[in-house]
């Protein structure tokens, strides 16, 4: 199978979840979509990543975005895992979480570790996941990957930064600047002449010939902060 790639078709597959089965294109429907995974259940790291994305959840849901998460676990152990993760995070976990005991997930999204990265993430030669961040827009194509050793914990407010220039680079010919917060300024386009640029723009700043700031509409503006 070709490696997954950004534009790739995100790869179809039906899963038992904690909220009942799925077949993942139709769960992802005309949404965005971030799917994210998880060595094992009742692992520290994780658990306070599925509390954060818990806390989290209105502000995916703002942007049009579904959250699943995936672990190598049945789902006995999911729904005692969910509870732990409840209790600590003092939040109410609603999102599905994917049991991929037999890894058919995680093998067709590349997830799993090797030895020779972490050996302590390899039991009895049975490789568990790395913490894969695969971000997935309504056509199903793959807009953003991220992979994460299994001792670093994601930063799910750099998701959101990150999947709110994805959204506003769809709506309007730009690119987003480095540590870009939804609300600042943002780059033209390449594609699109200074000329043309202050007619899409209200505020158009030229730091060099091939890069041009601008200031987004106000409506715009507004609906990103």
């Amino acid at each position: 199978m070709a490696p997954l790639r950004l534009g790739s078709v995100a790869p179809d597959f039906s899963a038992e979840t904690t909220t009942g089965p799925i077949k993942f294109h139709d769960f992802i429907g005309d949404s965005w979509a971030v799917l994210f995974s998880h060595p094992a259940d009742f692992t520290p790291v994780c658990t306070t990543e599925l509390g954060e994305v818990a806390k989290l959840a209105p502000q995916f849901a703002k942007r049009g975005v579904k959250v699943i998460g995936l672990s190598t676990n049945d789902l006995a152990d999911h729904d005692r895992w969910v509870d732990d993760i409840n209790e600590v995070n003092n939040v109410n976990l609603a999102f599905p979480i994917i049991a991929d005991k037999d890894r058919d997930v995680a093998t067709l999204y590349d997830m799993l570790d090797s030895v020779e990265h972490d050996a302590s993430n390899v039991v009895n030669g049975i490789p568990f996941t790395v913490r894969s961040v695969f971000v997935i827009d309504p056509a199903k194509k793959i807009r953003l990957i991220l992979t994460y050793p299994a001792s670093c914990g994601r930063n799910f407010d750099e998701i959101l930064r990150a999947i709110d220039s994805l959204q506003l680079s769809d709506r309007q010919p730009i690119a987003t600047p480095a540590n870009w917060q939804p609300g600042g300024e943002v780059i033209v386009h390449v594609s699109v002449s200074t000329e043309k640029a202050k007619q899409i723009f209200p505020e158009v700043r030229e730091a060099l010939p091939y890069l041009r700031f601008a200031t987004l509409p106000v409506e715009e503006g507004e609906e990103e902060k």
